[in-house]
């Protein structure tokens, strides 16, 4: 009897561990706040819209993981404060602040379901003046 309430217990356990995983969109803020381009890729879709102040395309998740490392590792990323973060019609979305060495960036995050998950789909980065 013991041995089936530790086993019931046990697979309860795991079943309420995947029901609160963390959601994608709060994976990809915690990687802006470290400015780690690496782990945010993992969520890219298979291309993307990315927005920096100096360019504006549309890149494979290659492209824009290299593209990101660069911007992140010259402006010299210092935190990310979210400003408003939402969801409509199962697509997700954030909008917060970038801080930086070089100043502060505007930044927007468009996520959309694709194959039942969660993929990039544009990053945009504004200067604030």
């Amino acid at each position: 009897m013991k041995a089936i309430f530790s086993s019931f217990l046990a697979l309860s356990f795991l079943m309420l561990s995947a029901f609160t995983q963390a959601n994608s969109i709060d994976e990809v803020i915690d990687a802006m706040r470290t400015g780690n381009s690496t782990e945010m890729s993992k969520y890219f879709d298979d291309n993307l819209e990315l927005t920096l102040p100096d360019k504006s395309d549309s890149y494979s998740r290659a492209q824009a993981t290299l593209i990101l490392k660069d911007f992140f590792s010259n402006k010299g990323v210092k935190g990310f404060d979210v400003k408003h973060k939402g969801d409509q019609g199962g697509d997700q979305f954030c909008i917060g602040t970038l801080q930086t060495q070089s100043g502060n960036f505007r930044t927007t995050v468009f996520m959309k379901t694709k194959a039942s998950r969660e993929v990039v789909r544009k990053i945009r980065f504004e200067t604030i003046e």
